[in-house]
């Protein structure tokens, strides 16, 4: 499975939290499950626009929590299950899945609905 991976450079959060968030965030909720292969860390470097250094961090973070573990032959691969998620979690997942199928069917660009969530969240969150 190809990881949909971002991290924002002008973000106030350290890119090397974001790459780890983001994976942790896959390995809580199923999408990569146990034995998984994550990507090496160079390809991932290269493919975010950041030092391998930056990819090494988080990876060291996600090994740190139990998350995922480093092997000579078959590199980074996840090592921690899903956990059963909240109600309030499982509502908005639903919700996210109602809203990518209807995205989908009205021909509504992948890109232009997660700018369009992401700004829902700015508007939303607490000032």
């Amino acid at each position: 499975m190809a990881l949909h991976l971002t991290v924002d450079v002008r973000a106030a959060t350290p890119p090397y939290e974001q790459i780890r968030s983001q994976i942790a965030t896959y390995v809580h909720s199923g999408v990569l499950a146990e034995g998984a292969r994550l990507p090496t860390m160079r390809a991932l470097a290269a493919d975010l626009g950041v030092a391998t250094g930056t990819v090494a961090r988080a990876y060291a973070e996600l090994e740190a929590a139990g998350l995922v573990a480093s092997r000579r032959r078959t590199g980074t691969v996840v090592t921690g299950g899903a956990a059963v998620p909240a109600p309030a979690e499982q509502r908005v997942r639903a919700l996210a899945a109602e809203l990518a199928r209807t995205a989908q069917e009205d021909g509504v660009d992948p890109e232009a609905v997660l700018a369009a969530v992401r700004a829902a969240l700015l508007a939303a969150a607490p000032r």
